[in-house]
C-alpha cells in the first residue's frame, strides 16, 4: 500500500512538473491582482491619471468601465505594460459587457484593441487620442451585423498587405463574429518588423508585414516622435478603453526574441506554444 502511494505521488509530481514547464516561459503581463506593472494614459488627462477609475481589477479581472463618466467625450484611454518587446506571441482573453458609455462614437460599440509596437506612453502628449502603434482591433457582435474581430487598424502607422503598402486605416480579418458576452481568446504573433499574424481558435485570420510609422488617424501627437517610414521593430503593448466596457481575464506573452535568428527553431517553438 505504501509503495503504491509513493508511486502515485511521484506520478502526480511528474505531471505537475510537466505542466509547469509547459507554462514556464509564458509571462503573465496581468497578474490578476493589481495594475502595478502598468502605465495609464487617457486622452485629456496626464500620464497615470486613472480618470474615474477607468481601469481597475476585481475578482481577478482587469476591468475597463465608465461608471464615473458623465459623457465619454473622446477620452480614449490606454493601459501599457511596463516593458517593450520585439518578438513575441501575445494571448488576450476578453469579453464585452454592459452598455456603451454615453457619448461614445457609433463605431466604438463593442470595440477595443491590443496596441502592438506602441510608442512609449511617456512620449504621448496630454490631448493625444491614440498611441502611434499597430492596433489589433477587438470587436464584438452587435446582434445584427457581421463583425469580424482581430482586425488591424493603424493609428499613425502603415503596414504591407499581400506585398503592397496598405494605407487605409483598418483591414478586416476573416474571423467569425463573436456576439454576446462570451469569452474570446485572441493571439497575436509579432516578429519585429517582419510579420504580424492574428490568430483565433488556432487559425490565422489576418497576416501582414513591415509595420512602420506613417499615415494619419492619430491626433495631437508630438511631431518629433512620429518619423514616417521608420520600421517598427519593437514597442510597448497596451489595452484600450474606447467607450464600451470590457473585461480581460488573461494577458500573457511568450517572448520569442531568443529564437528570432533561428527560423527553424522559431517555427517549432511557435507551433508548440500555439497548441498549449
Amino acid at each position: 500500500m505504501r509503495f503504491k502511494q509513493i508511486t502515485f505521488l511521484i506520478i502526480v509530481c511528474a505531471i505537475t512538473s510537466l505542466n509547469a514547464n509547459a507554462q514556464k516561459d509564458w509571462i503573465n503581463l496581468f497578474n490578476g491582482k493589481d495594475l502595478k506593472d502598468w502605465t495609464i494614459k487617457i486622452s485629456k488627462h496626464n500620464l497615470n491619471d486613472n480618470y474615474a477609475n477607468t481601469f481597475s481589477v476585481k475578482n481577478g479581472l482587469m476591468k475597463v468601465s465608465y461608471d464615473g463618466y458623465g459623457a465619454f467625450d473622446q477620452q480614449y484611454g490606454h493601459i501599457f505594460y511596463k516593458k517593450a518587446f520585439s518578438a513575441y506571441l501575445l494571448k488576450v482573453t476578453y469579453r464585452f459587457i454592459g452598455q456603451q458609455a454615453n457619448g461614445g462614437e457609433g463605431w466604438a460599440l463593442r470595440n477595443s484593441g491590443a496596441m502592438l509596437h506602441s510608442q512609449d506612453p511617456k512620449t504621448m502628449l496630454k490631448d493625444q487620442d491614440f498611441p502611434i502603434s499597430v492596433e489589433a482591433q477587438i470587436l464584438g457582435g452587435d446582434g445584427e451585423h457581421e463583425r469580424h474581430t482581430s482586425n488591424v487598424c493603424t493609428p499613425g502607422t502603415n503596414i504591407f498587405f499581400n506585398g503592397k503598402l496598405f494605407t487605409q486605416h483598418c483591414l478586416d480579418s476573416k474571423s467569425k463574429t463573436y456576439a454576446g458576452d462570451q469569452w474570446v481568446t485572441a493571439q497575436f504573433l509579432v516578429l519585429g518588423d517582419s510579420v504580424i499574424k492574428h490568430i483565433i481558435d488556432g487559425e490565422v485570420v489576418l497576416e501582414y508585414t513591415k509595420p512602420q510609422m506613417g499615415g494619419g488617424n492619430v491626433s495631437n501627437f508630438d511631431a518629433k516622435v512620429k518619423i514616417d517610414g521608420k520600421p517598427l521593430t519593437a514597442g510597448y503593448i497596451a489595452l484600450q478603453s474606447e467607450s464600451h466596457p470590457i473585461e480581460f481575464k488573461t494577458v500573457q506573452l511568450y517572448n520569442l526574441e531568443p529564437f528570432i535568428k533561428n527560423k527553424s527553431k522559431l517555427d517549432k517553438v511557435v507551433e508548440k506554444i500555439l497548441k498549449q
